[in-house]
């Protein structure tokens, strides 16, 4: 069987929880397995390989470096503000030279995941609602990059403020 005709593996949500390492590392090969589904689902779309490659590996680094390493959530249970504050603060303060071309086609991978997962009845309608308004919000995410590339003195504290990767509660801008 190609890699194109393989069906797709059923994962339940609890197979995304983990509490150890050992669990983390198996949570990482599901994510793996699910990430070359998504990419093979992106391609019967009709998307090319290129096209499918580039948007797999930008939900790749959303996923695996973001939302297990550093939130430490499960990937199938989505937390409110998780896209937010990926590209208003972690993005930007975990890149070299943030620009908002590259964060809008992370943006649009990340949509299109929770787009497919929505579709493998994953996450609900509603949640897919939040979720792509949170990866809308281009104008503020350029404002976040501006801002944070502007910052000078102690003015960290202040534009981490407005949307903190931690605790707090995330102010709203539309």
């Amino acid at each position: 069987m190609s890699e194109e005709q393989q069906p797709e593996i059923d994962f339940e949500h609890d197979d995304f929880d983990f509490t150890s390492l050992e669990d983390e590392l198996q949570v990482d090969e599901r994510c793996q397995s699910l990430l070359k589904q998504f990419y093979q689902h992106l391609q019967r779309g009709g998307r090319t390989p290129q096209q499918a490659s580039e948007l797999a590996y930008a939900v790749d680094f959303y996923l695996r470096d973001y939302v297990i390493d550093f939130c430490r959530y499960n990937v199938v249970r989505p937390q409110p503000g998780v896209i937010r504050r990926f590209a208003a603060n972690w993005y930007i303060t975990h890149t070299l030279d943030p620009e908002i071309a590259l964060l809008e086609r992370h943006l649009e991978g990340i949509r299109e995941f929770y787009r497919y997962l929505h579709g493998q009845h994953y996450i609900c309608r509603e949640e897919l609602t939040w979720l792509e308004n949170e990866a809308t919000q281009s104008e503020y995410y350029q404002q976040r990059i501006e801002s944070f590339l502007a910052i000078y003195g102690d003015g960290y504290v202040a534009w981490e403020a407005e949307c903190p990767l931690t605790g707090g509660s995330l102010k709203e801008k539309d």
